[in-house]
Parts: C-alpha cells; sequence; structure tokens
C-alpha cells in the first residue's frame, strides 16, 4: 500500500474543520486519501476547506449537544478538534462561558465518539484523535475552563482507547503548545490585559515563555501528526498524549 494514499476509502470527520489546525487536518488526511467531512459551525468556513480537500461540508453548532444525543456517525477517523478559549481569573469567569467550554470541547467530542463506534466496531477499524493541548497535561492561570475541558478529554480518549482496542479502534491525543491560529490569535488582548502587559509583549512573556523552541507551532505540523496516527505505522499507538509543544511539558 503506498504512504500517500492509505487513507483510501476511508471517510474522516474533522470538527472545527473551517480553520486553523481542523484545516490542516483535513488537509492532511486527504492527502493520504481520506474523503473528508468537515465540520464547523461557519458554513462558508466548512464548505470552502470542503472544496479544498475535494471533500463535504458538514454545518454543525457542536454547543447545541442535546442535538446530538441520536446521531449515527459514518466516520472511519474521527478528529474532535473544535475548541473556543476564554481567559479569565476564577472568581471573574462567567459561569456561562465554562459551561459552554464544557459542551464544546467535552460533551461533544463524547457524544461524537458514541455516535462513531458502533460503525467501526461493525468494520473492526477506526481511528480517534482528540485535539488536547498541552493544557490537558498541565495548567496555566486564567484558563480553568479550558484546562478543566482538556483534563476531562484526556481521560474520554484513555477510555476510549481500552474499550476500543479490542474491536481495532485506536483513540489517542495530540497536544500542541501555542499554535499559528485564530484561536491564539482572539486572546492577545485578554492575556494582556490578566497579565497587565501591553499586546506585543504577550508572545514573549506569555505564549512563549515555557517553550523551549521559542516560535508558534504550525497547523501543518500537528495536522501531520494526525495522519500519522490515523495511517499503518500507528497501529499500536493508543492511549497515548503526543506533545508537540516545544518542550513546555517537559518541565
Amino acid at each position: 500500500m503506498s504512504t500517500e494514499t492509505y487513507l483510501d476509502g476511508r471517510r474522516a470527520v474533522v470538527t472545527g474543520g473551517g480553520s486553523g489546525i481542523g484545516a490542516a487536518c483535513a488537509a492532511a488526511l486527504a492527502a493520504r486519501g481520506a474523503h473528508v467531512v468537515v465540520a464547523d459551525r461557519d458554513a462558508e468556513a466548512a464548505k470552502r476547506v470542503a472544496a479544498d480537500v475535494d471533500g463535504e461540508a458538514w454545518v454543525v453548532d457542536l454547543a447545541d449537544t442535546a442535538a446530538l444525543d441520536d446521531l449515527t456517525l459514518d466516520a472511519d477517523v474521527l478528529v474532535n478538534n473544535a475548541g473556543i478559549q476564554r481567559v479569565s481569573p476564577i472568581e471573574e469567569f462567567d459561569p456561562d462561558a465554562f459551561r459552554l467550554i464544557q459542551r464544546i470541547m467535552l460533551e461533544a467530542p463524547f457524544l461524537l465518539v458514541r455516535a462513531a463506534l458502533p460503525g467501526m466496531y461493525e468494520r473492526g477499524w477506526g481511528r480517534i484523535v482528540n485535539l488536547s493541548s498541552v493544557h490537558g497535561l498541565v495548567a496555566s492561570p486564567f484558563k480553568s475552563a479550558y484546562v478543566a475541558a482538556k483534563h476531562g478529554l484526556e481521560g474520554l480518549s484513555k477510555v476510549t482507547a481500552l474499550e476500543g482496542g479490542p474491536h481495532g479502534v485506536t483513540s489517542n491525543c495530540v497536544n500542541p503548545g501555542y499554535v499559528r491560529t485564530p484561536l491564539v490569535e482572539k486572546q492577545i488582548a485578554d492575556q494582556a490585559r490578566v497579565h497587565g502587559i501591553d499586546e506585543s509583549e504577550v508572545l514573549e512573556k506569555v505564549l512563549l515563555t515555557e517553550s523551549a523552541i521559542k516560535r508558534l507551532t504550525e497547523p501543518a505540523e500537528v495536522g501531520e501528526l494526525v495522519a500519522w496516527l490515523a495511517g499503518p505505522s500507528a497501529r499500536m499507538v493508543t492511549g497515548a498524549s503526543w506533545t508537540v509543544d516545544g518542550g513546555w511539558s517537559a518541565k
């Protein structure tokens, strides 16, 4: 089997696929032959990326988790990537924002895994990749909801690995540090506010201070790892957390 087309005939679903890491994952999986379903609440973004990878768009709001309760998901590869961010001290954190982050970044992945597993079990093959974060392994101040959701996603991924292993299904987390995406760009102002610094200082004094490699991760670097985890060389890789954090979590 050609390494370039090892996902021929496979159907991959990528949430938050309309931009950033999700779009990079969609491109990397499509390059290996997968038919990619680009799931995003932004219809135009989903359609644009889907057109780029010769896939299809699925316009879905993952915050509406009740709508996912009875979902049946046809996917050989599921990439749970969609996420949002809020930066605020705990005592000032909006409770509704906390709940929203848990719905999108923990509850929705659970429901999508639940919806995809029966088909994967029937075929005896499946790959689940959960886009966690270095914050799924370590904490940072002012990110209580995000850190809590990512730690929960790590646990969900490991349970899925244990249950899915006998059925040919692997489940892993990918744990980037700060990636050059709109999600990171949008938190610059909030980071400056809570740390009491100028926005121009955020990259050096906040985002890259823990990383041994002083640059942002590129989305394509994450996408390539996701594609590898879906490939034949990773058949025995499951229940693991793969850091792409420039050495942040090595401390």
